[in-house]
């Protein structure tokens, strides 16, 4: 008895869950833009960078919670340029927060 109910609750959850998406490519077909007839191509009137100038600041904030000497695996940072890269940025907070650019900043004494 037990095992027709857990049976019928999981067809029943099945149905439910894949229903929605049996007319979901007719109906997202063509009212959405994604990436436009050229994604290869950047659009006209983009912004363009033309240089990118790695100040100290921006060295700093990059090398925060690496200690001295700088290993060589973050050599690529010499060479960086404005491209994104995620080891510049915050990534979870807490335990897993290993370089600290969750933490709270300094009190300064006035």
């Amino acid at each position: 008895m037990k095992s027709r109910k857990r049976m019928a609750l999981a067809c029943c959850v099945s149905a439910l869950t894949l229903f929605p998406l049996a007319g979901a490519p007719a109906a997202y077909a063509s009212d959405r833009f994604v990436a436009g007839s050229a994604p290869h191509q950047r659009p006209a009137g983009a912004p363009v960078l033309k240089a990118f100038a790695a100040s100290a600041e921006w060295r700093k904030a990059a090398l925060t919670g690496v200690g001295e000497p700088i290993p060589a695996s973050l050599k690529f940072l010499d060479n960086q340029g404005a491209w994104y890269t995620p080891f510049d940025q915050r990534g979870m907070p807490g335990y897993y927060d290993l370089r600290a650019m969750h933490a709270p900043p300094a009190k300064t004494k006035p």
